[in-house]
């Protein structure tokens, strides 16, 4: 089982000089894609406690398209072992214009990141 959210990085999304965006926008994505995961999986939100490895790749800027996906490794009683990775799709080209973008013919891995999730077994309801 897979999930995906893809959304464009926005200038509220830069925290610092040359519209980078913050590495920890990646860790809410991954959170949004384990949250879907467990709904589908179990029909609870769960609650995330913890990543095991995070790896920053390539930095994100305002304008990129990033696509974030997950999936369920193995599965416990109540816990849910997740990887998740993040990819550049779109970028912007404001070298031609203000509003020119292109789309990557190889996505650019940004963020790759493992975790694990809860879900309280009297609150697993599709077993």
């Amino acid at each position: 089982m897979k999930s995906l959210i893809r959304l464009r990085m926005s200038a509220h999304d830069a925290h610092y000089g040359g519209n980078l965006v913050d590495g920890a926008r990646m860790l809410q994505l991954f959170g949004d894609v384990a949250t879907e995961l467990l709904i589908i999986n179990d029909g609870d939100e769960g609650l995330f406690c913890a990543y095991d490895n995070v790896e920053f790749l390539a930095p994100v800027f305002a304008g990129d398209y990033i696509e974030a996906v997950g999936e369920i490794t193995s599965v416990g009683n109540s816990s849910r072992k997740m990887k998740f990775e993040a990819r550049k799709v779109i970028v912007p080209r404001t070298d031609i214009n203000e509003s020119a973008c292109d789309v990557l013919d190889e996505p650019i891995v940004v963020c790759r990141a493992t975790g694990t999730c809860v879900v309280p077994k009297d609150k697993q309801r599709n077993k």
